[in-house]
């Protein structure tokens, strides 16, 4: 099984009324979120973590998961406010205002985290939980705790903007990963972590860091996958593009779900790819990622779409 831990919130998604005027329309969210729907529509039947607050946002954020096979009871549901992102496009390109103070998702605390299920073969982390407290270090107390036993994913997801204590972020991104087998970054992640220099020599830095396997999508570029003895490189799809919402999650779910079907979810397997399964499982998540950027919003295809 695998879990995802993180962010659920409501994306506001700008659209036309039947009037013609500018308006929002909710729709369930979150990069976490997203990554265990994908997960689910994949087959890959996975958990999700994370704070519901008891109003119908919250309804719509469980009824979602249920919809598309995850299973959301280890979460906590609490007499908190839901998480809400306004989602401004350009040019296909999402930036975000989030309101997030004092949430069900955010407030989230270490003493309500899960017991790691027994048949936990991976635990996905990332996005806006982690530069935010208190639920920051929650999640990181879980990644923790699996850290040992299973394979852990790390997707910092870096948003700048969305930091208010830079010190204390990088010292849980920079632990995270240290303890991380996976670790799913873009070139504007590496640049925020490690300075300006060619991505290749910033992803052999953080290879001797811990992570056995760094990821780094580079959009209509493609994907390639780093780990100390090869790189294997995958073509993007060639899709037109309505908007990136969702892409990289979308892609990390692929990943994922290709690994749990090739029988690699574990830390010996992560540690000992070969190039051919490495290649996979890339492909299943940019394969994926393309369906997802091909369609209006963070919509990630089911299995079927892949056959």
């Amino acid at each position: 099984m695998i879990l995802c831990a993180g962010e659920a919130l409501i994306d506001m998604l700008p659209r036309t009324s039947t009037l013609g005027e500018d308006s929002y329309a909710p729709y369930a969210g979150g990069a976490v979120f997203n990554t265990a729907i994908a997960l689910g529509r994949l087959g890959a039947k996975p958990s999700f973590y994370s704070g519901f607050s008891q109003d119908f946002f919250g309804d719509l954020l469980k009824s979602k998961l249920a919809e598309s096979d995850v299973d959301g009871s280890l979460a906590v549901t609490a007499d908190r406010p839901c998480t809400v992102a306004f989602v401004k496009l350009v040019d296909g390109h999402a930036t975000y205002a989030f309101y997030d103070e004092n949430t069900a998702g955010r407030m989230l605390t270490a003493e309500v985290l899960p017991d790691l299920p027994e048949n936990l073969d991976a635990l996905f982390c990332g996005g806006i939980s982690l530069p935010v407290e208190p639920c920051g270090a929650a999640y990181e107390e879980l990644f923790t705790r699996a850290a040992p036993t299973r394979v852990t994913m790390l997707d910092p997801n870096i948003r700048p903007d969305f930091i208010r204590d830079e010190t204390r972020y990088r010292a849980r991104i920079e632990h995270m990963i240290s303890i991380a087998d996976i670790v799913k970054v873009s070139d504007e992640d590496l640049f925020w972590l490690l300075g300006e220099a060619p991505v290749e020599d910033l992803v052999a830095k953080l290879l001797t860091q811990g992570p056995k396997l760094i990821c780094l999508t580079e959009g209509g570029d493609g994907v390639r996958g780093f780990m100390a003895d090869k790189v294997v490189h995958v073509a993007a799809e060639k899709v037109e593009v309505v908007d990136t919402v969702g892409a990289g999650d979308t892609f990390n779910a692929g990943l994922l779900a290709a690994l749990q079907k090739a029988g690699k979810l574990t830390k010996e397997a992560i540690a000992n790819l070969d190039a051919d399964t490495l290649k996979d499982a890339l492909s299943m998540g940019a394969r994926a990622a393309a369906i997802t950027v091909s369609r209006a919003g963070a919509n990630p295809p089911w299995a079927s779409e892949l056959e």
